[in-house]
């Protein structure tokens, strides 16, 4: 799937079924579902799943919880505008 099909894909009312846990976190986070995103993130343990629980944690407005996490993802600490690092984040994701 390319960024266009993932950004057209939030016209739907659910997630695409073949979408990893952390594409459907942030599919649900630019859905505005914020609770849903951080339960699917914290589902996926590994690097990846810290970095989108990262990400998520700086929508939130908490940037020492975010810090966190990026820290265990490997992560330098986005600087980007949100929307930006969202796009970056789907991105990479989809082209793994």
């Amino acid at each position: 799937m390319k960024l266009s099909a993932f950004k057209t894909s939030l016209d739907q009312d659910a997630a695409p079924d073949e979408l990893p846990a952390v594409l459907q976190a942030l599919w649900h986070e630019a859905k505005g579902n914020w609770d849903e995103a951080h339960r699917l993130a914290q589902s996926q343990r590994d690097q990846t799943g810290y970095w989108v629980h990262a990400h998520l944690h700086r929508v939130e407005g908490d940037n020492a919880n975010a810090g966190y996490w990026y820290r265990r993802s490997g992560k330098s600490p986005s600087l980007a505008p949100l929307k930006s690092e969202w796009e970056d984040i789907v991105s990479t994701l989809l082209t793994d």
